[in-house]
């Protein structure tokens, strides 16, 4: 499995800005406008917050993963963004974002859904990608990292 299969050339961008954290979630989560897969946009937009309230996605180290699992989606669907400039989370370790990863999957694909964030965990636990993504210029390469870095993951 690769998790830049659920990705799109239109669900990643670079140099995204917006306010604050939730008016950032849904301009990510329009990235996700016009997938087959995304069945209500809308509803897809309130699962994705309100799940962030629940509990800050902000893992650390500049990434927030937010996540959702809802029936809005027929399938799972991504977006991978680096910000304009950093965006206040409410991160684990106090530091503002610079990556995001939005995930929405399917209810009944829980173990879809665990895999992927775990993956996306392992690949941004390297400093070395992460700085590679942040300084991406475009979204292709953006993705040609991503997939680069999941490659020499799966050479480990």
């Amino acid at each position: 499995m690769h998790i830049s299969q659920y990705l799109t050339p239109g669900s990643v961008a670079v140099g995204l800005d917006a306010a604050d954290k939730e008016s950032f979630i849904n301009a990510v989560v329009n990235l996700l406008e016009g997938r087959p897969e995304v069945r209500d946009l809308d509803e897809v937009r309130r699962s994705v917050l309100e799940r962030e309230w629940l509990m800050s996605t902000g893992v650390g180290k500049g990434l927030a993963l937010p996540h959702a699992k809802t029936n809005a989606v027929s399938g799972t669907v991504a977006a991978l963004v680096v910000t304009r400039s950093p965006v206040p989370w409410d991160a684990i370790d106090g530091e503002p974002v610079r990556l995001v990863f939005l995930l929405v999957g399917v209810p009944d694909a829980k173990s879809e859904h665990v895999k992927v964030l775990s993956r996306i965990s392992r690949i941004m636990n390297r400093d070395a990608v992460r700085k590679q993504l942040a300084e991406a210029a475009s979204p292709d390469e953006l993705l040609e990292t991503l997939r680069n870095a999941e490659e020499s993951l799966l050479d480990e």
